[in-house]
This record gives structure tokens, sequence and C-alpha cells, in this order.
């Protein structure tokens, strides 16, 4: 079966690609780190996103899309610069965009849900709902752990995320049922689904 929607056909393909340079870019960052607990955590999000990554692969096989080898090699590359780059530039900017990139990660999936519902297909609706909430999960892990922060306010004004302000609208504290979180990121350019991934940083 093919996907008569090249929108979501070009999601998936960014998603799945974007996945391999999240994961590459975390193994960086928890390498980084000096805290066991901080390690664990990051660790537990990098197998996150290879989950999210053969998910992804497992959707899109079953309507024939294959990976975009363009994508496949620039955020290969991607991910291997950030997860160098974590060695060499502190604590703060790893965990800063980090959780930026999460943030704006969050509504590709409900979006990819939204635009498989147009086309009369349900089927993915929990796994793409598990998928973004995981997301909002890792957002939120990364904001706690700025908290105290002194640089925080400066690059949420400058970069538009942190405490007080996030790229979704999803509410962490009182989520959604998967029924009803298709009313998530309404106000999502749909051209604009996977900025997070578009605009990675390091960490």
């Amino acid at each position: 079966m093919n996907l008569h929607h090249p929108q979501l056909v070009k999601l998936l393909q960014l998603a799945y690609s974007a996945e391999k340079a999240a994961a590459f870019a975390y193994i960086g960052h928890a390498g980084s780190v000096k805290n066991l607990d901080e390690k664990v955590a990051i660790k537990q999000i990098e197998e996150d996103e290879w989950r999210h990554r053969e998910t992804v692969l497992s959707i899109m096989s079953q309507y024939d899309i294959p990976p975009s080898r363009y994508n496949e090699l620039k955020y290969h590359i991607i991910g291997r610069t950030i997860s160098a780059s974590c060695y060499v530039i502190g604590w703060f900017m790893p965990y800063y965009f980090a959780g930026r990139l999460e943030s704006g990660n969050v509504c590709e999936y409900f979006i990819m849900m939204r635009y498989f519902n147009e086309i009369g297909i349900t089927e993915h609706d929990e796994a793409l709902y598990e998928m973004g909430m995981k997301e909002k999960e890792h957002e939120v892990y990364f904001q706690e752990s700025l908290q105290g922060s002194r640089l925080l306010p400066l690059f949420e004004k400058i970069f538009g995320w942190g405490n007080k302000r996030s790229l979704n609208d999803v509410d962490w504290a009182n989520k959604s049922p998967v029924e009803s979180s298709k009313g998530y990121c309404q106000h999502s350019k749909a051209n604009g689904a996977g900025e997070g991934r578009k605009r990675m940083r390091p960490g």
C-alpha cells in the first residue's frame, strides 16, 4: 500500500533519520557528564531514540517508503558532530539544546497522527502518541535539570525555549488520552513539522 500524502512521507523519512542523529548525540552527551545518575538518564533517552527509529521504520515498511539516503547521510554526520562537541562545550549547552530539540520534536508525532487520520488510517495512533509523549518526557527531564542555571533566562529569551516557554502545547502534568490528543499542535505549521530536527544543536 502506498501513501498518497507527500508531507507525511517526507515527515516519516525525516523522523527516521533524525532519530539516529539524536541517539548519536546522546552517546556523546552521556559520555561527557560525570554524574552517574545523569549518565544513566541520558543513556535511557538514547535507547528511547533508537526504539523510535525502529518503530518509524516499521511504519514506513508497511507503505513501501524507503529511508532517504540524503537524510541518512546528513543526520549521521550531524549526530556524530554533536556527539563529539559535547565533550568541549561545557555542561549547560548540551542540556539546553537537547531540551529545545526534544520540545520541537513533540509535535512531529502528533502531526503524523493527524496526517494519517486525514487519509483514513488510525492504526498507528497509539504508537505515534507514545512517541510524542516520550519526547515530551525527555523535554521535561532537561527542563528540570536546568533549574537554577543563571544562563537559562538568557537562552530562553534568545532561543524561545526554557522554563516558561515550550515549542509544543502538551501539558505533561495533565496529558490527554490518545483519542483526545489530536487537538495537540493544531497551530504548528504543516511544513514546519520537524523544526526541532532541522535545528539540531549540541547535545
